[in-house]
């Protein structure tokens, strides 16, 4: 018998049943002797990856990606004046002046075109027309604050404007143009005031200027609906952007500052407001600064509303009275006398110390003597009011 008969099928016949049943058979063999093998190789392919992740844990640490922002979509602008001033948020941070992403300038461009021109505009278009008019250098974008400016000076004249800007890096490239800010300039601004004096007083720092005379196009007379007045301390960087005044101020040339604190230094500048186009108010170009550092050199008002009595206890009096209106008043002094006819001056001073409250125990009497009393007031800068009025009461 032929061996190879054992693994042959006990078929009478070849058919097609009989030899689907033995490939059957063989696949599953087949199956059984690759089975090991193919779990085999997979776990020499995980092993060589795990191996592969380790190894990279061991390297370096790569150096942070520069995300150094390239252009802008806030940039805005106002007319002051015969001037376009731009502005936009300044970069967070710039890159190493060694990177090739580093900030090196930002130009600025401006498209002049007829007022009724179409508002649409693609960039292609702005770029082959409009022109680099001026840049920001990288001194300058190092030394901004939060904002970068740039100031437009111009030739009024009945035109519409666009401008732009783009970031250039250190290798010359440019980034996209910004968003686009048209602005249609009026020319008949009027020309800044002329501030002439600033007095101080008590409660208030009194600002006067006079009226302009022309419009910077030198046109007459001067187009002005009120004024603005802007004030910058010496803890300030820069100029506040809203004014000190709540509302245009109309029909008037001076103003009452009432927030100022004495010993700190002050600069005013008023500008006129005029009417733009399309109704819009247009201020003018600042006015000459004025500069003013106010002293408190103002007396307070003497204490009222003084009454004595004898204190509860018997063997004292007691001095009740108002407090002084004044808000840099910090305290108070108390006199006494025997003889009411003695110069003030020689009076006894009770308060070692500046009297805080309103209250006073005269606990140094003597029964059946009368006493005659007086107060000043004293405020934050030393001055001293004078003597209030004088009360009176025999100690019980």
């Amino acid at each position: 018998m032929n061996p190879r008969r054992r693994d042959l099928p006990r078929c009478s016949n070849m058919s097609r049943t009989c030899a689907l049943s033995q490939s059957i058979k063989t696949a599953q063999r087949a199956a059984h002797v690759f089975r090991p093998r193919f779990f085999l190789l997979g776990f020499v392919l995980c092993a060589a990856t795990f191996a592969a992740s380790a190894c990279g844990k061991r390297r370096p640490p790569l150096p942070p990606v520069e995300n150094i922002p390239q252009r802008t979509e806030f940039l805005s602008g106002v007319q002051r004046g015969n001037q376009v001033i731009l502005s936009w948020p300044a970069p967070r941070r710039n890159a190493p002046a060694a990177s090739v992403q580093s900030i090196r300038r930002i130009d600025i461009y401006r498209l002049e075109e007829p007022p009724d021109s179409p508002l649409p505009l693609t960039e292609e278009e702005f770029s082959a027309r409009a022109n680099l008019i001026g840049s920001v250098s990288a001194e300058e974008i190092a030394r901004a604050g939060d904002t970068l400016y740039y100031t437009d000076t111009l030739n009024l004249s009945p035109v519409r404007l666009r401008y732009a800007l783009r970031y250039v890096n250190a290798a010359n490239q440019r980034a996209a143009f910004s968003n686009f800010h048209a602005i249609e300039p009026t020319p008949s601004i009027s020309e800044p005031p002329l501030i002439t004096e600033i007095v101080p007083g008590e409660t208030a720092l009194t600002v006067r200027w006079q009226t302009p005379t022309a419009n910077v196009d030198g046109s007459t007379p001067p187009n002005i609906l009120g004024y603005n007045i802007y004030r910058t301390s010496q803890a300030q960087s820069e100029q506040a952007p809203t004014p000190l005044n709540s509302a245009v101020l109309s029909s008037v040339t001076e103003y009452r500052d009432q927030t100022f604190r004495f010993g700190e230094e002050y600069t005013y500048i008023v500008r006129a407001v005029s009417l733009g186009t399309g109704g819009a108010p247009i201020e003018s170009l600042n006015s000459n600064p004025k500069t003013v550092t106010p002293q408190d050199t103002f007396h307070p008002t003497a204490p009222e509303g003084i009454s004595i009595a004898p204190g509860p206890a018997g063997g004292r009096l007691a001095i009740f009275f108002s407090a002084n209106k004044e808000r840099d008043v910090v305290g108070y002094n108390i006199y006494r006398s025997t003889d009411p006819d003695v110069p003030k001056e020689q009076w006894i001073k009770l308060t070692r110390e500046l009297l805080k409250r309103t209250t006073y125990q005269d606990e140094l009497v003597e029964s059946g003597i009368r006493y005659y009393y007086y107060l000043t007031a004293v405020d934050e800068a030393g001055n001293t009011s004078q003597p209030s009025e004088t009360v009176a009461e025999t100690a019980p």
